[in-house]
């Protein structure tokens, strides 16, 4: 009955076939059919592909979003002073007295103002709440009242300054808020110059005029004090709040009183009657909140159009024909840029290397789908299947599983990576700070073609033809290609370019990304390299290992010999993997180190004290006090004394110079400068000639012994020399040279035993802390110095270093090394597992042909763990000699600097900071592999011992 009704459901499907001319809708859709039969190897394509396309698709949203977040971040850290956008007219002496009253009237200026905000140019915006202006004298003028102080006889000389809104950034203390006119002018000061100048409400102050040479009155109403004088409308002209004692340097040094009055705008013409030359000036401070990475060109070229170009001249319209704009602006974002391209490089190294081992991975797994379904596709060719429908099946079946798993990898980058918030636009749609899209569409398109191709392409190209069963493929028996060898050659003369390339030239050339991929294609090299000599010491162990009892260690080396010829794509995924995290923990460990080594050269110790003025003596009872304070290991007490003429033994026909004289005690010193590693010498260098103090004054001929650096020594020669100082006059003989010492961070130093000095008088403490990492109780030590004095500062090191992280572009960029080294063991993680796949039905079947034979289980778990082990090592060994090959062969052409510091070169303690191998970034991933190879092989036997054998004993089956 069943064979009738099938018969009945078969004969129309044919008869409608044989009508129509058409051959009959497949009952089972191939993909469907597919799908269904192997979820989970779906599922896990799926996945790979939904985590690669995510990273490469939120890579360059983040990149962008830290490259903008570090262009506001400059702009928005810069002084005031230096990021202002400041527009000037200066006056001239012509027309009426009413006439000029009418050009600096406050309407006048205010509607200037805003027609002059208006015509900056995109993507220039500024912060209505903090513009100023006003009118002000553009030459200081001086105070003719004899009252006023005169330190060393000198007038004091006085900027007059009309700022706007001066109510709303000032609090009256005394007296009241200047009114006045152009003929009677009022003015008030703030506290700090009353009380340096002198001025009490009801002062007059008189300074020079221009009509009959006769004095301009200027009457002092009142006393104020500024509200946030960190803010714009102080900071930008910090005389304005706080006056300066001036030296004038000649012959000899004297000084004078600088300030300024603050005059009511309706007093703002009578600077006109003074020969203070006005001008009137409107401040902008420019908002970066609607700025992004993509704005650098953009803001460039509206700086310099609004400096010198078309937009000026429109502005000039509205301000005068001789109106300017001046700002640093310019400089800070071209400061940005120059740390970009400094650190973009960098970047891009760890960007190629973690995208190549993805793609490697996801090569990978269609690898072990094409071998897996090798008997299914060889049989499908064999009964007349083409290649091309082949091809286009297996294409189908991995876009159906790829396409959606990478949409939906791209929709998750997007909501999770997002952009800066925008602040600072005029309206919401105003500001187009979103990230691009572009990048990630790309990344996610190559990565989804990558997942699709290469089942298909890897199918086509082994069963091109038809191939015979039961030939062996493997590593001891095949013969690579000649193909394969002109490739292998071909890689590696682009290796070898790019490395030579890097070497000579440098990270500085952002578009060669040849050069950014140095590092993967030694790795690549390595990898291919490593599979040729694999078979090698497989042969050398297999003839010892004979010899030894019991059959699980020959029949492990057998079995790692018998593996597919195709194990190429596994050792180079694990290569290059290492080779990444090498790279890139010694990227981190030489950023680390060169903060580290910077903010101890600075401070000479964990913490230094020393005066806020040179030559400042430490008060009795400091050094004893500081010993004393919890956390305080040792300290060394110094003696600096700067611009110290140093001889020649050239005599007069060798050019001044001038240095740094350090006296020290010898054995705190020693042991200080051992600690640190700047110039570590042994305290018996500097042994005393009992001779110092203040009974010595007339023995200038007794010679002390001194360590220098290499100018130095090079000037005083080997002779003993004499050295005029405030410490006093003797002679010197350089002992030992040295490019360091913890004391300074210059170039030039003269060291010499404190106790020789005529007058030794310690300046500066260099203190150890006792924990491991040299850290202080910074409380703790600021309240011991405090209690001696108010003059010293302590600067510590931990907060010295904190400071060379202040931009995100610097935190971005080692965030993604971070996040390429995390990645990267995910991806080797994957790869080895992916390698134990390709091969587990077959060891599965072995396991369970030699339990029958005896086999136990604890020797499976050895066998399998002992046939893994081999390509595990060799990746290990692999991956950590390219590591630490490729570290120092491209460390000539990169800098980690701008990475590291927060400002450029010759404005930190280090000029450079090169990249060094890591060892714990060789070893520990190297390890790990191993030891991750070994437990997944202990698993996977632990696994199969738990499942029957029936399966994998059917003769024929090949399931």
């Amino acid at each position: 009955m069943t064979a009738a009704r099938r018969e009945n459901t078969d004969m129309p499907r044919s008869d409608k076939a044989t009508r129509s001319g058409k051959p009959a809708r497949a009952v089972a859709p191939w993909v469907r059919t597919r799908l269904r039969t192997a979820p989970w190897a779906a599922c896990s394509l799926g996945l790979l592909v939904l985590v690669t396309v995510y990273l490469a698709a939120a890579l360059p949203r983040a990149v962008d979003a830290y490259e903008t977040k570090g262009l506001r971040h400059e702009i928005e850290a810069a002084a005031p002073r230096n990021s202002v956008i400041e527009l000037t007219q200066p006056g001239g002496l012509g027309g009426t007295l009413s006439e000029r009253e009418a050009t600096v009237a406050p309407s006048t200026l205010l509607g200037k103002r805003d027609k002059l905000r208006s015509l900056l140019p995109e993507p220039l915006r500024t912060d209505p709440k903090q513009t100023v202006h006003g009118v002000r004298t553009i030459k200081r003028i001086d105070g003719l009242d004899k009252w006023l102080p005169r330190p060393d006889g000198l007038n004091p000389e006085l900027v007059l300054s009309s700022p706007s809104d001066l109510t709303a950034h000032a609090t009256v203390r005394k007296g009241r808020m200047p009114a006045g006119s152009a003929r009677a002018p009022e003015a008030v000061v703030t506290a700090a110059t009353a009380k340096s100048l002198g001025i009490k409400p009801g002062s007059v102050v008189h300074v020079p005029g221009v009509v009959n040479a006769e004095p301009v009155a200027l009457t002092v109403t009142g006393i104020v004090e500024p509200r946030g004088i960190e803010s714009a409308y102080w900071a930008v002209e910090p005389l304005l709040h706080t006056p300066a004692l001036t030296p004038i340097v000649g012959d000899e040094v004297k000084y004078y009183w600088q300030g300024a009055l603050l005059l009511s705008p309706a007093s703002a013409p009578g600077m006109f009657s003074t020969t203070g030359e006005p001008e009137a000036y409107w401040r902008y401070m420019p908002t970066a909140g609607h700025l992004t990475a993509r704005d650098v060109d953009r803001l460039e070229a509206a700086l310099g159009s609004a400096s010198a170009g078309p937009d000026l001249v429109s502005m000039r319209q509205v301000m005068g024909n001789t109106g300017a704009l001046t700002t640093k602006l310019d400089e800070i974002v071209g400061s940005f840029r120059s740390m970009r391209e400094a650190i973009n490089p960098v970047v891009a190294v760890a960007v190629f290397g973690i995208g190549a081992v993805a793609a490697v991975v996801v090569a990978m797994t269609g690898g072990l789908f094409a071998a897996r379904r090798d008997g299914e596709l060889a049989l499908l060719r064999s009964r007349g299947a083409s290649l091309t429908g082949i091809g286009l099946r297996l294409l189908g079946e991995t876009a159906a599983v790829a396409v959606p798993a990478a949409a939906l990898g791209l929709v998750l980058a997007v909501a999770t990576v997002r952009p800066p918030e925008v602040t600072g636009a005029p309206d919401a749609g105003a500001a187009s700070a979103g990230l691009p899209l572009g990048p990630s569409i790309l990344a996610a398109v190559l990565v989804a073609l990558l997942a699709m191709l290469v089942l298909p392409l890897r199918a086509v190209v082994l069963h091109r033809r038809p191939r015979l069963h039961g030939g062996r493929d493997d590593l001891l028996t095949a013969r690579p290609s000649r193909r394969r060898t002109v490739m292998e050659l071909t890689l590696l003369v682009l290796a070898v370019g790019a490395v030579a390339s890097l070497r000579l030239r440098g990270t500085g050339d952002s578009g060669d990304y040849l050069v950014s991929a140095a590092p993967v294609l030694v790795g690549v090299i390595a990898a291919l390299v490593l599979v040729r000599i694999y078979p090698l010491p497989l042969r050398w162990l297999a003839r010892p290992a004979r010899r030894l009892r019991g059959a699980v260690g020959p029949l492990a080396l057998a079995r790692a010999g018998r593996s597919s010829s195709t194990g190429a794509l596994p050792l180079l995924a694990l290569v290059l993997a290492l080779t990444t995290a090498a790279f890139g923990g010694s990227v981190l460990a030489g950023v680390a180190d060169a903060r580290d080594r910077a903010a101890l050269l600075a401070t000479g110790a964990d913490a230094r004290v020393d005066g806020s003025v040179e030559w400042t003596p430490l008060p009795p009872g400091l050094t004893e006090s500081v010993r004393d304070t919890a956390g305080v290991r040792d300290l060394a007490p110094i003696q600096v004394e700067y611009g110290v003429a140093m001889p020649s033994f050239q005599g007069t026909a060798a050019q001044p110079m001038s240095a740094p004289l350090v006296g020290v005690e010898p054995g705190s010193y020693a042991r200080l400068a051992d600690r640190t590693d700047f110039g570590p010498f042994p305290a018996k260098l500097l042994a005393s000639t009992g001779r110092g103090g203040k009974d010595t004054v007339a023995d200038t001929e007794r010679v002390l012994p001194a360590i220098a650096s290499p100018a130095i020594a090079e000037r005083l020669g080997s002779e003993p020399l004499e050295i005029v100082a405030a410490a006093g006059v003797f002679r010197v003989k350089v002992v030992a040279v040295r490019t360091t010492t913890p004391a300074l961070t210059g170039e030039d130093f003269l060291v010499v035993n404190a106790a020789d000095l005529t007058h030794p008088q310690p300046t500066a403490l260099l203190v150890t802390g006792s924990s491991a990492d040299g850290a202080l109780d910074g409380a703790a030590l600021r309240a011991a110095v405090t209690a001696k004095s108010d003059d010293f500062v302590v600067t510590l090191r931990t907060e010295l270093r904190s400071t060379y992280v202040d931009s995100p572009l610097q935190t971005g960029a080692e965030e993604i090394y971070a996040a390429a080294i995390g990645a990267g063991a995910g991806y080797a993680i994957v790869a080895v597992l992916l390698s134990l796949m390709q091969s587990a039905p077959e060891r599965n079947t072995l396991l369970a042909r030699l339990r029958t034979m005896g086999l136990t289980r604890k020797q499976g778990r050895r066998l399998l763990g002992l046939e893994a082990l081999p390509q595990a090592v060799l990746a290990a060994l692999g991956g950590m000699l390219v590591g630490w090959a490729t570290v120092p062969l491209l460390a000539p052409g990169i800098d980690l600097f701008r990475l590291a510091l927060a400002t450029a070169p010759g404005f930190a303690p280090l000029d450079s900071a090169p990249l060094r191998a890591d060892p714990w970034s060789l070893v520990l991933p190297a390890l790990g592999v191993v030891l991750l190879t070994g437990l997944a092989a202990a698993g996977q036997a632990w696994w199969a011992g738990r499942k029957g054998s029936i399966k994998e004993l059917r003769a024929g089956d090949a399931r």
